[in-house]
Parts: C-alpha cells; sequence; structure tokens
C-alpha cells in the first residue's frame, strides 16, 4: 500500500495535475463499458476515482472485480471533471482522479445493509453491526460533533482556571438511589468494588484537597430499571468549585451551553435565561423539564368552579382537588373524532376523563356547558378573552396527578398542531427543588438529588418538624423540555450531614460505613462548595437533532442493556468464577 497524500476530501481545482496517493472505502462503482467510475469514501469526504483502460489497461481490468465497500488504495492526477458532470453538493465535486494504479486491500461481503443516510434500517441490525453502521455519513457527523463539544468543553473551563481530575472507576459501593454495578474482587474474596454511578464524593473530596475548581469528562454507571432511551453507562461533564453559591454555578453552566451552541449552531441563545421555581413549573407546565419553545400553560380554573353544579367537578374540589386545563387554538381542527382520541390518550396516561369547552363568536360550546351556571360561562369567557375559536380541554382530581397529565398532554397538542417552533432553542432553570421525597416503597423519605444536597437555609427550621416542606439549595437546567444539567451546592458541615443521614432514615452505623470517609474528610477543614453535572450524550443528542442518544454513542446498549455487537453481558468460565469465590444460584 502506498501512503495516502489526500483524504477523499480535500482535492479541489486548485489541485489541478497534481500526482495523489488515496484510500478509503467504495462508496459506488459504475461500469460504463469504456470507463469505470468509483466513487471512493474515507471519514473526510468523497472523490471520484475513473479507471481508463488507455492509461492503465491492468488497473481497469481489476477495477471491474470491484464491489461496494471494498477497501482500495490508489494513484493518479487531479484533473476537472467534464462540463456538465459537476457535483455541487460535494466539496470535491469539480474534480476527478484519473487512475493509474488499484490495490485492493480488503474485500467485503455483501453488507447486511447498504452503506447510506437514505435507508430505513432495523435498530438490532444497526447495532449488531455497529461497525458498518459507523462509516455511514450520519453517524460519522454525530460522533465528530461529540469530538468537536468535547474540545469545547475543556478549551472553555480551562480558560476559567478549572483543573480536569481522573476520579477512580473501581470504588466504594454506596446505594443511595439507583443501583451499582458491583465488580467483585479476586484478591479479597467476597468483597466489592462498585462502578461510580457519579464522581460525587470524590469531587466533594477534591474541595476538601483545596482543587477549587474541578472538573471531569467522567464515565459513569447506573443499574437501572430499563428504559427506552437510557444507557447503563454514560457520560458527564462534572464540575465542582469551591467558595460559591447557586448564582455562580449557574453562570459557569449556561455560559458554557452558550460557548458551546455560538461554536457548534451559530445560535445566540441571549443573555437572560429564565429562571422558574419547581412548584410554579409544575403548575404551568406540568412538569419540572419545561418545554418553552410554545406558549401553552396549563390554567388553574378551581376558582371559577367552586360551587358548580358539575359532579365531576364538584366531588373533586370537595376532596381537596383542582380543576385545571390546557387551551389551544385551531377548535375547528378537532372534530368529534379527534376528541375522543385525545380522551383515550389521556386516559392511558391515567386521566378518569376528559371535559372539553370551544369558544366561539364569545360563546361557550361543549357537552356540559348545560350544567354550568351563567356566572361560570362569563368568568371562564372572560379569563379566554380575545382568545377566539380556542379549544379547552379540562380535568379535576389532585394537583400532583393531573397536572403531569396535562403537561404530557400539553406537548402531544403541541406536536400534533405543529406548535414547536424547531428553530428556536429553549433555555431555563429549575430552582427550590423539594430536598425530600417520601418512598412509599421504603416508607421514608429519600434525597430527590443526592443526600449530599444542602438544604436552603431559610428552611433550616423544618428539618425536624416538616422535612417535606424544606427547598434544596438545587438547581436542573432544560434545553428543550430536556435536562441537560443538574447540580447544588453541597452540605459541607459533618453535623448537618449527619442530620440529613438521620431525616433519610440512614442509621448512624450504615452512614459511617457507607460514606464514613466523606464525613471523616468534612472535619478537616472542607470548604463551602457546589457543582453541577451535565448529562453529556442527551446535550449531543440535541445538538445532532438526533432521535436517540444511541445514534450518538459509539458502541451504545440497546434498551434492554444488551450489547449485539460483542454478546454482552457474556457468561465467563467457571474457572474464572472459583477465582473469584463466586458461585451462581440457580434460584429464580
Amino acid at each position: 500500500m502506498q501512503q495516502r497524500t489526500h483524504t477523499c476530501g480535500d482535492l479541489t481545482l486548485k489541485d489541478i495535475g497534481k500526482q495523489v496517493c488515496l484510500n478509503g472505502w467504495i462508496k459506488n462503482w459504475r461500469d460504463h463499458g469504456s470507463l469505470i467510475f468509483i466513487d471512493l469514501r474515507d471519514r473526510y469526504g468523497i472523490t471520484q476515482i475513473v479507471f481508463n483502460p488507455e492509461i492503465n489497461k491492468r488497473a481497469y481490468d481489476k477495477a471491474r472485480s470491484l464491489r461496494t465497500e471494498y477497501v482500495i488504495s490508489t494513484t493518479g492526477v487531479v484533473q476537472a471533471r467534464p462540463e456538465g458532470t459537476v457535483n455541487k453538493n460535494l466539496k470535491t465535486g469539480e474534480i476527478e482522479i484519473i487512475a493509474q494504479t488499484l490495490q485492493i486491500l480488503n474485500k467485503c461481503k455483501t453488507p447486511p445493509f447498504e452503506i447510506s443516510d437514505n435507508i430505513e434500517i432495523n435498530e438490532e441490525t444497526k447495532l449488531q453491526y455497529r461497525y458498518l453502521d459507523l462509516r455511514r455519513t450520519s453517524m460519522q457527523k454525530n460522533l465528530l460533533l461529540r469530538n468537536h463539544t468535547y474540545k469545547l468543553v475543556r478549551d472553555y473551563l480551562h480558560k476559567l482556571g478549572f483543573v480536569e481530575i481522573e476520579t477512580p472507576i473501581l470504588m466504594k459501593s454506596t446505594p443511595e438511589g439507583a443501583r451499582d454495578f458491583l465488580v467483585p474482587s479476586r484478591n479479597y474474596k467476597g468483597r466489592f468494588y462498585a462502578l461510580p454511578q457519579s464522581p460525587q464524593t470524590y469531587k466533594q473530596i477534591l474541595m476538601i484537597a483545596g482543587f477549587d475548581r474541578y472538573y471531569q469528562i467522567a464515565k459513569c454507571f447506573r443499574d437501572e430499571d430499563l428504559r427506552r432511551d437510557r444507557q447503563p453507562e454514560f457520560t458527564q461533564i462534572d464540575i465542582e468549585m469551591s467558595f460559591v453559591n447557586e448564582s455562580d454555578v449557574m453562570e459557569i453552566a449556561q455560559n458554557l451551553v452558550k460557548e458551546i451552541f455560538i461554536k457548534i449552531k451559530n445560535e445566540d441563545l441571549g443573555n437572560k435565561i429564565p429562571i422558574i421555581p419547581f412548584e410554579q413549573a409544575l403548575k404551568d407546565y406540568g412538569t419540572d423539564k419545561p418545554d418553552l419553545r410554545f406558549d401553552v400553560k396549563i390554567h388553574d380554573l378551581t376558582s371559577i368552579f367552586l360551587n358548580t353544579n358539575l359532579a365531576a367537578f364538584a366531588n373533586e374540589i370537595r376532596k381537596g382537588g383542582i380543576v385545571a386545563g390546557i387551551s389551544v387554538e385551531q377548535s375547528e381542527y378537532f372534530t368529534r373524532k379527534k376528541i375522543d382520541h385525545l380522551i383515550e390518550y389521556a386516559k392511558k396516561l391515567g386521566a378518569i376523563g376528559l371535559i372539553w369547552y370551544k369558544i366561539r363568536d364569545k360563546e361557550l360550546q361543549g357537552p356540559t356547558v348545560k350544567f354550568h351556571s351563567q356566572d361560570e360561562i362569563v368568568q371562564l369567557l372572560a379569563k379566554f378573552a380575545g382568545k377566539e375559536m380556542r379549544i379547552l380541554f379540562t380535568m379535576a382530581g389532585k394537583s400532583e396527578k393531573i397536572l403531569p397529565i396535562l403537561g404530557e398532554l400539553r406537548l402531544h397538542l403541541a406536536k400534533e398542531l405543529n406548535l414547536i417552533d424547531k428553530n428556536k432553542t429553549s433555555l431555563v432553570w429549575i430552582i427550590d427543588f423539594p430536598m425530600l421525597e417520601f418512598d412509599a416503597s421504603e416508607n421514608r423519605f429519600v434525597a430527590r438529588h443526592h443526600p449530599f444536597t444542602a438544604p436552603q437555609d431559610r428552611d433550616m427550621d423544618l428539618l425536624e418538624i416538616e422535612p417535606e416542606k424544606v427547598r434544596a439549595r438545587a438547581y436542573d437546567l432544560v434545553l428543550n423540555g430536556n435536562e441537560i444539567a443538574g447540580g447544588s451546592i453541597r452540605i459541607h458541615n459533618t453535623d448537618l450531614q449527619q442530620k440529613v443521614f438521620t431525616m433519610l432514615n440512614i442509621a448512624e452505623e450504615e452512614a459511617k460505613q457507607k460514606f464514613g470517609f466523606l464525613l471523616q474528610a468534612l472535619q478537616y477543614g472542607a470548604p463551602p462548595h457546589g457543582g453541577i453535572a451535565f448529562g453529556f450524550d442527551r446535550l449531543i443528542m440535541i445538538l445532532a437533532g438526533a432521535k436517540s442518544i444511541r445514534d450518538v454513542i459509539a458502541f451504545p446498549k440497546t434498551a434492554s442493556a444488551l450489547s449485539l455487537m460483542d454478546g454482552a453481558p457474556s457468561a465467563v468460565s467457571q474457572t474464572q468464577m472459583n477465582e473469584l469465590g463466586i458461585s451462581i444460584s440457580n434460584n429464580k
């Protein structure tokens, strides 16, 4: 094989007459009898190669045996394409190589699918033959985008004085949240390492050690229940800072996102990022991950129907529930059939049903209007004054049940009515999260974020008397309805950390066993500190416009956590099991 002089994306008219050598894969080949044309591809682009028997009969004859995805090396001279044959879609589309030699470096079996972006491929097949899937231009663009973003993150944080420090992959098991992946120790039989769910405790210890600005693009592992778009291993941009408050961390994080969008998409996200308290986000959007690219909010209508005769509303209000709804334009779109489909969709989400109204010509229409007093009708019309030709979908019940359903309904309608501006980017901070949530299965409070998140100073008095009302010094960054980053100010005081463990029903001995090293470190001059972690895979997915995070990870697992290409997880030999002192129970 001759050493290549250029890639398949390099050559242009300025290279006319040059003697070159290109290596790559055959994307297409065309035998025109007197000439053979080859589209040669590498990750840089495509160049057309022409084999002419009058130039080199031997190379021409060999070229007739070429097929798609063969790997070849060819030398030749750059010339301008004949008039009328220029391909304006390619950087190299004005030139071609008149081949002088051809070397077949490797043949290729008939691939299980065409290496092209314009075909539909079953995902299991794509993952089984990932090395072929990754040859496709769209997949290579995704991984090159990922590579570019890695560099932008590092450049941005280095300029701000952050130090990149690697933390261990083999660590102590500290399960509090998702399950750990466990790694048995051969040297210490019966004992286990865990793969890190995040570098949380290590980065806090780095703050105690005096590294006041740390970051890491870290691999993390969580043995979670299977979900459609989750991966058992994922990547975080992990950031921690000392002597900071919430606004300091939030400013660093949002400016990083702005830098990425400017450099990657040439899009300015502006200077003012909205900040919405958790409770307000639930009331307005039914979720703590609101997509603000379209202006549809949830309306609390309870006050209008306090004395209503409509039993579906009255019964729920009497039990402490609320009446809420969402309204959209294009009421003429909603035929009775479409409304029935929407009601069925809401029921699948957990709703008992939907009650709908249309506002037309300053009149309220709908099957339940006859049950409402004139005062209720007037108030409802007044609330939507000036918003003719609208339809309002309502439901009643406990707020914690119906608001998330309305939030899902909001997104469903936005997609169905094309309300989402795909050219717009929505970035928003959510703050004032509850510090704790009650886990009925464990009959105890659990940390909403993690047990090292500090409570807000104004809620300290509630810790022991009304822990459910304590708000955390936590913050999430949401992009187009996706949580891309989350963080908090940490507890840096041993007594407070122990008190929080007690609230979480983690006994002193258990806390010492799981987190004793951190509790001890906190006693040695721990500075106030906080940080944030970005879900790097999801961020890249959004930047790439991909449908799944599997499209932006080189070797992902399936939704059921299988690696179809190499067969992981797989059985291991009995010898390996014996070395680890492990036996497998057949009990199911």
